[in-house]
């Protein structure tokens, strides 16, 4: 019988850093965590991305201030990553 791994408590700031690292992953900066491998998906990134910005987009003026500020420093963030690993 395996351990049950705790995760943390499911809130809006634990999603969107979820899709931060799940980014990371496909722009090759963090390993996959099945083979802890590093390689570039840029089609993933730009889907984790855009899928950020949509979720800023329909939550705006619903968020509290610390978590619209989160989501919007992890989208700059990613997205200079993104530009950053096209060339």
């Amino acid at each position: 019988m395996s351990e049950k791994a705790v995760l943390p408590e499911v809130t809006f700031t634990t999603f969107i850093m979820s899709l931060n690292t799940s980014c990371l992953v496909c722009l090759g900066e963090l390993p996959e965590p099945s083979s802890g491998e590093t390689k570039k998906d840029l089609a993933c990134a730009k889907h984790t991305i855009d899928t950020l910005e949509m979720l800023k987009q329909k939550t705006k003026g619903n968020l509290e201030k610390e978590e619209e500020d989160l989501l919007s420093h992890i989208l700059y963030d990613l997205k200079m990553r993104y530009v950053k690993a096209l060339k």
